[in-house]
């Protein structure tokens, strides 16, 4: 499996050590780093800086939102980043949600699927070289009844650039197997992957005439490693109470239907009416210690090498580290740690 980590620049962040993680897990062998755009900030900016200030490690947006930009603006920049970053560049997309999207963006998010095709087909367009003329239902190009002709980008075209799709939702995963490079995965439980995304994945795939070998599958999760089991969970109930219950409307949260779908109904119900109902102390308590377990890699060496074995058993060829430490020192050594355990898994039979 290949080795990413991400980024962002949330309030009281050192950019500065952010730059120094990057430089080093480029060093260490890291092959991806993807940075974060939800309400903090935009996923493009610090990708940029970091072009300047490496030499081989990919960079990929994870995610840039696709109601917060037209799609003839989503492939300007993806072309102007591939360039200064010598063809560096993967372009990941995400529909993110109601929450976000209606309430920081004011646009709707009804009709998520048919958007990010529309969006996808734009997207490939503009990046091929041709001029953007396109008619679907939710995008009309160019805008009938104006001024406005179909226009051919004047960055030089670029059809290699990967696009890379965040996505939960069975069809929206099928879409990815369809159309993507890769899968941004998140709320993964390798437990229940085959049934709750592997398979639509692999549905999508098949439907355009390729496998799933075709796609860079990416999931991961928080990486810490110690003896003391008990307390590595304790740390992390907190996180993942917020995505079952904080992570979307109380109507609305695909992070807590992805782990539904993946044998955790009843904790996932649980949890967020706990969470809506204002008990976030009891929210974060009725998380189960093996739900942790099975949602990230944490544990002695050995506990961490078992979950690594079983994320490449299910198929994911990327896996995401965010290693655990409340300095950059600590980070490093934690992500050095896991770099030096994934190549053990690596060197196993498969």
């Amino acid at each position: 499996m290949k080795a990413a980590v991400a980024v962002g620049m949330n309030t009281g962040e050192d950019w500065s050590q952010t730059v120094d993680f990057v430089r080093e897990a480029e060093r260490l062998g890291v092959d991806q780093v993807w940075s974060a755009e939800a309400w903090g900030s935009d996923a493009v900016s610090p990708l940029a800086y970091l072009a300047a200030v490496t030499d081989s490690i990919m960079l990929g947006t994870g995610i840039m939102q696709i109601s917060s930009r037209t799609p003839a603006m989503t492939a300007q920049t993806a072309l102007t980043m591939a360039a200064l970053s010598r063809g560096r560049f993967m372009l990941g997309l995400g529909a993110s949600g109601p929450q976000v999207v209606e309430g920081l963006h004011g646009e709707s998010f009804d009709h998520p699927l048919g958007r990010m095709r529309e969006t996808i087909a734009i997207i490939r367009l503009a990046m091929s070289g041709e001029k953007v003329s396109f008619a679907g239902r939710h995008f009309q190009l160019p805008l009938p009844g104006g001024e406005g002709k179909a226009l051919r980008l004047a960055v030089g075209p670029d059809a290699t650039i990967p696009i890379w799709l965040a996505t939960l939702s069975p069809r929206m995963l099928e879409l990815t197997g369809e159309v993507a490079d890769g899968w941004l995965g998140t709320s993964f439980v390798p437990e229940g992957a085959e049934e709750a995304s592997i398979r639509h994945l692999r549905v999508g795939a098949e439907r355009a005439g390729r496998s799933l070998a075709d796609l860079d599958l990416a999931q991961g999760g928080d990486v810490a490693f110690g003896d003391d089991v008990d307390r590595l969970v304790a740390e992390r109930k907190p996180g993942l109470a917020f995505s079952l219950g904080g992570m979307g409307s109380p109507t609305t949260n695909f992070y807590n239907d992805a782990y539904a779908r993946q044998g955790w109904t009843d904790t996932a119900d649980e949890v967020r009416r706990l969470w809506v109902s204002g008990d976030r102390k009891a929210a974060v308590e009725a998380v189960p210690d093996e739900m942790v377990l099975q949602t990230t890699l944490v544990g002695t060496r050995d506990m961490v090498r078992d979950r690594m074995r079983l994320v490449r058993e299910v198929g994911i060829t990327t896996l995401r580290l965010y290693p655990a430490g409340s300095t950059l020192d600590e980070r490093l050594a934690t992500l050095g740690q896991a770099l030096d355990v994934l190549r053990e898994v690596d060197e196993e039979p498969h």
